[in-house]
């Protein structure tokens, strides 16, 4: 039987994260109130900020930029995407 979360961001129970997806204790706190289809929402936020921004995520400056990006999509108001962005349909 597979673990729910009730999640922070979806703010419905959903399917838990198997195991911290980042380091540390933002980690832990992403796994135990994170639900695993939130945290895809996220990968998908972030790839878009990394091709959009073309950071490159060895530079300790876009690693620092991602993460305050990560908490305030999972965690806060959201992370919004750059002002020029035009979606693909």
């Amino acid at each position: 039987m597979r673990q729910t979360v009730h999640c922070i961001k979806l703010k419905q129970e959903a399917e838990a994260l198997e195991y911290p997806p980042y380091p540390g204790e933002l980690g832990q706190r992403i796994q135990q109130q994170v639900s695993k289809p939130a945290w895809q929402m996220w990968v998908q936020q972030q790839t878009m900020l990394i091709n959009e921004y073309r950071l490159m995520p060895a530079d300790a400056q876009a690693r620092r930029y991602l993460e305050r990006e990560m908490e305030r999509f999972l965690f806060g108001p959201g992370s919004e995407p750059p002002p020029d962005y035009r979606p693909k349909s």
